[in-house]
């Protein structure tokens, strides 16, 4: 799987005959190469949910579409392309994704006849349960915008399961081998920091209101706040390595001014071992979950 398939190949062509740049982008984005999706395909799709004239559902169907191929590697970048356009696309893209009560039917998807594919199929049911929690949990945290303490009941266990959810990857440093589960770890990580931050700022904000809670209300903040302690223990427990991110970021860093850069495997190591510290240094950021 070192270039793109004949399919691949094919399959480009007969959108470019129908006129399709969508669903070109998409293919493109989505082929057996496996590494991670191009970085001008992602950029061409993030910039039509900008368009008024695009068709949001149709590029949502196209990625789904994607995800019924018998390959780990292109269901992988459909999975990876959809969580982009989560995380850079215009709004109304996951508002679409939101609003429909099924996204991905992977929950028993096995590639048995490619190189590394039951491996890869166990991390691909992971990530695609991940997605459908981030896209549930737009949903149901959207409409509560206030900081009040009834609110902050209700949307703290949304933010609990997506973390759940996320942390559910499992991703070990010696996992990451190849440049697709990279691309979807650095995802995951991303957003960790986002979900980690909205979470441990909305627990702040319902202690700060737990002494003029009512008894029942403070049972359930009490329970919330728990919650919350074993969510940081798991963060938290394996190790921290601030020395090894520092090196990490500044590897990137070098690669962007041309320098030469470690293998791309031990710089994701150092995004694990970071990612398992619970991201200590990030507990002030004024984050959401799903911007």
């Amino acid at each position: 799987m070192s270039g793109q398939s004949i399919t691949d190949r094919i399959a480009a062509a007969q959108h470019s005959m129908t006129g399709s740049a969508i669903s070109k982008a998409v293919c493109k984005a989505t082929t057996h190469e496996a590494s991670a999706p191009k970085k001008k395909h992602l950029d061409y799709l993030m910039h039509c949910t900008n368009e008024l004239n695009v068709n949001i559902p149709h590029l949502a169907d196209t990625l789904f579409e994607r995800t019924a191929n018998q390959s780990w590697v292109v269901v992988f970048k459909a999975l990876i392309t959809t969580h982009h356009l989560m995380m850079y696309g215009n709004e109304r893209f996951i508002q679409y994704l939101a609003s429909r009560s099924t996204l991905f039917n992977l929950n028993n998807f096995v590639d048995k006849g490619a190189l590394q594919g039951y491996d890869m199929s166990i991390y691909i049911r992971r990530y695609s349960r991940y997605l459908t929690e981030r896209a549930l949990s737009y949903r149901l945290v959207a409409p509560n915008k206030t900081n009040g303490s009834i609110t902050l009941m209700k949307t703290l266990p949304i933010i609990q399961n997506q973390l759940d959810a996320l942390l559910d990857f499992e991703a070990s440093s010696n996992e990451l081998t190849n440049g697709v589960i990279n691309c979807a770890f650095t995802l995951l990580f991303k957003d960790s920091i986002r979900i980690f931050a909205a979470y441990n700022e909305g627990v702040i904000n319902l202690l700060e209101k737990y002494f003029n809670m009512k008894k029942n209300q403070c049972k359930e903040a009490l329970e919330i706040y728990k919650r919350f302690l074993i969510r940081m223990t798991k963060l938290s427990e394996p190790f921290f390595a601030p020395s090894s991110l520092l090196e990490a970021l500044e590897q990137h860093l070098a690669s962007l001014e041309g320098k030469k850069m470690k293998d791309a495997s031990t710089v994701s190591r150092y995004l694990k071992l970071y990612w398992n510290s619970g991201c200590r240094s990030m507990t002030n950021t004024n984050v959401k979950p799903d911007e």
